[in-house]
């Protein structure tokens, strides 16, 4: 069970929060070290870039019912094909809605085709993000942040740090990290508060990133991408994303906040909200 959610305090927040980065990126660390270095070595281990997603999944297993002493509920398979199903949807819809606002006013065209070759390497870069990136980011930071602190900061400082991992891409921008915290952080924090599992999230996640690499051929937080159809963007920073990608326009901000407004409130009516003040002991 992960809801009603057990509280922390700070302490045993921070204890959990470096637990959990240990046990959960070490393995990850060391098999993305693992491959640059087999290169050097005449080694071919690039197959291993497949298995990261089930690294990941297996080492967050691991803390969970090692450290924790729970299920691992937020890969229940309870719900699993349905949430992971409309977070598709989701994604693949915000993500076509900002493209075709693009399209409208004039600053996004196809300009030929592509492949099922680039497709079918989006989608698997779009999955492998998702699983990583949702684990580390609302399994681990969000989930124990509002154990310690409540939802409403869970929500601000996971976005935020979300945000801001977004650095180290390519391109990066002020402009592009704030989008990043406030349109993706937000909802996909939210995803998971509406049904304290990580289906949803993923789905989402994944979703978007294909649709905007996979289907339509733009930049993947500022990474050029390859997908069915060749597209590209012309016009102002702030409302095409430039070369980070559409996912840092004003337009994906306005329309993932609704999205985000959404889940709010169906999280409030649920009564899924944590509030800040811990229990009286």
């Amino acid at each position: 069970m992960l809801f009603p959610v057990e509280r922390l305090r700070p302490l045993a927040f921070l204890r959990r929060l470096g637990i959990a980065f240990g046990l959960c990126l070490t393995p990850l660390a060391v098999v993305g070290f693992a491959i640059p270095w087999g290169a050097r070595l005449g080694l071919n281990l690039r197959f291993l870039q497949v298995l990261l997603p089930v690294i990941a999944v297996l080492a967050y297993a691991f803390y969970v019912r090692r450290i924790e002493q729970r299920p691992l509920a937020e890969f229940s398979p309870a719900g699993a094909v349905r949430e992971l199903g409309w977070g598709v949807l989701l994604g693949g819809a915000l993500l076509t809605a900002v493209v075709a606002v693009l399209a409208a006013l004039g600053h996004f065209e196809i300009v030929g085709g592509g492949s099922l070759a680039g497709a079918a390497k989006a989608l698997s870069a779009a999955v492998a993000a998702a699983v990583i990136e949702e684990i580390v980011f609302r399994g681990i930071i969000y989930r124990l942040t509002e154990a310690a602190f409540g939802t409403a900061i869970a929500i601000g400082a996971s976005a935020a740090l979300f945000g801001a991992a977004h650095a180290f891409s390519p391109h990066p921008t002020l402009l592009a990290l704030v989008a990043i915290a406030v349109e993706a952080g937000i909802l996909l924090a939210l995803a998971y508060v509406v049904t304290r599992r990580l289906w949803f999230a993923i789905g989402i996640h994944a979703a978007w990133n294909f649709t905007q690499g996979g289907i339509f051929g733009l930049a993947v937080s500022g990474t050029d991408a390859h997908g069915l159809l060749a597209g590209r963007t012309a016009g102002p920073e702030w409302l095409t994303g430039g070369a980070f990608g559409p996912e840092a326009s004003v337009i994906s901000v306005a329309l993932c906040l609704v999205a985000a407004a959404l889940l709010w409130s169906r999280a409030q009516r649920a009564g899924r909200l944590v509030p800040r003040a811990l229990p009286v002991a």
